[in-house]
């Protein structure tokens, strides 16, 4: 039955979609070189939760947007979500055409097998969220993977381990052929020169896919400026042309667009423009994709967890350390949800608890400022989403008091850094 009611709510929240979408606007190269301009957007256009207005955004002359849509973390994912919704249907009704992306961070395992299980679990978040929008329509570009970090570890907001060029090569190889095969259009590939070429391996299967690219710094007017040029030598790397330019679709030139202008409660918005023709553009909106069943979002879909390594002994200077593996009935990793632990007494203190996801399906739950004592309770994966049943696993664990720990020594005054220009170099436009 709440299967029912899901496909009703989806199927009516289409068709109101569909009923206020406007057709739209004529292509105009109102941007630098007489290029196709458009924008990318996220939650830092919505300071306060404030509405863009497209209407605006389109008399400026853009004609283009491309819309976070999705992410890696749960939590993020979830703002990416409700913007997505809510731009996707005003740029329409602009008039804009629309894309969205999604931001990657790779998994924490240097295993073939997990790292290809995991590239398909975000693609299925894709695919999924792409059905919740009810596919691609013809004022649709298609999605994007960005991909700009390699780092698979951070400790103390550092990173402490990165993923090889070959598993960074395998993982989006494996993020873009799953996407692709599902929907028919090539998705695009988000990146900037210096991770194309430091972070990836070069790859006649990557440059299959169009290239959106991010290059500051010069100005698409001057017809002899090219996104990511040395000034001796070539980035090398899977678009590079025999010139030393790159075969790329859509180059992101600024990160400092004036925000009023464009119709953004932000200071900033980032600008981008079409290298390509009119023909060219439209070319990428053929093919209407709508979802089957298959790829709609299941409702509590039973899931299994694993405890595949836990601390059965911990002092209080240290964490209780748990991994845990969920996944699907097909044994593939589960694509949304998050851990923690619930005590199985409701007044016990538990201390501070940290799940740090390491891949599709998999958490490394950490609980420190644990007081001495015996701790009974579960493991509980949950998913706000409703997408996956939740489950619990039983466990306990012991804390015994440790060394009193030698009082840190009070930190050196330093003054204050001097504010930062974050668009110093760039355009803004």
């Amino acid at each position: 039955m709440r299967r029912l009611l899901f496909l009703i709510t989806l199927c009516l929240s289409l068709i109101s979609t569909n009923l206020s979408a406007a057709a739209p606007l004529q292509l105009i190269t109102a941007g630098p070189g007489d290029r196709i301009h458009g924008v990318d957007i996220s939650k830092w256009q919505h300071p306060y939760d404030k509405p863009i207005n497209f209407k605006k955004m389109a008399k400026s002359g853009v004609r283009f947007a491309i819309i976070k849509g999705s992410d890696s973390n749960a939590l993020a994912d979830e703002t990416a979500r409700k913007y997505l919704l809510q731009d996707r249907a005003a740029a329409h009704e602009a008039g804009l055409y629309t894309g969205f992306y999604h931001f990657s961070y790779l998994p924490d395992t240097r295993k073939k097998a997990e790292i290809i299980a995991d590239a398909k679990a975000q693609a299925q978040k894709v695919i999924w969220r792409l059905g919740e929008i009810g596919g691609y329509s013809e004022q649709d570009l298609p999605v994007a993977l960005d991909l700009e970090t390699n780092c698979v570890r951070y400790i103390s907001g550092s990173c402490k381990k990165y993923a090889s060029k070959k598993n960074v090569t395998l993982w989006a190889t494996t993020w873009l052929a799953e996407v692709e095969a599902t929907t028919n259009r090539k998705p695009f590939l988000y990146s900037y020169p210096n991770f194309l070429e430091n972070a990836m391996k070069r790859s006649a299967e990557l440059a299959k896919y169009p290239l959106w690219i991010a290059a500051y710094g010069k100005h698409p007017a001057d017809p002899a400026n090219h996104p990511g040029i040395k000034t001796v030598g070539c980035y090398a790397h899977s678009w590079t042309k025999a010139d030393c330019t790159p075969d790329y679709l859509i180059w992101q030139y600024t990160s400092c667009g004036k925000g009023k202008k464009y119709g953004v409660a932000s200071s900033r918005i980032d600008l981008n423009v079409f290298s390509g023709s009119e023909e060219n553009f439209l070319a990428l909106t053929k093919g209407v994709w709508q979802p089957q069943l298959v790829d709609l979002l299941p409702v509590n879909e039973p899931t299994t967890s694993t405890l595949i390594d836990s601390a059965t002994s911990v002092t209080t200077n240290d964490s209780a350390n748990f991994t845990i593996d969920v996944v699907r009935p097909d044994l593939t990793p589960v694509v949304t949800g998050n851990v923690r632990f619930v005590s199985a007494d409701s007044l016990a203190k538990i201390g501070l608890q940290k799940a740090i996801r390491s891949a599709s399906g998999r958490w490394t739950l950490k609980i420190s400022d644990l007081e001495a004592g015996i701790y009974v309770g579960y493991i509980e994966y949950f998913d706000t989403t409703n997408t996956h049943a939740g489950n619990l696993i039983p466990i306990s664990f012991e804390v015994t008091q440790g060394p009193a720990p030698t009082p840190s020594p009070a930190p050196t005054k330093r003054p204050a850094p001097k504010p930062v220009d974050a668009c110093a170099g760039q355009i803004r436009n």
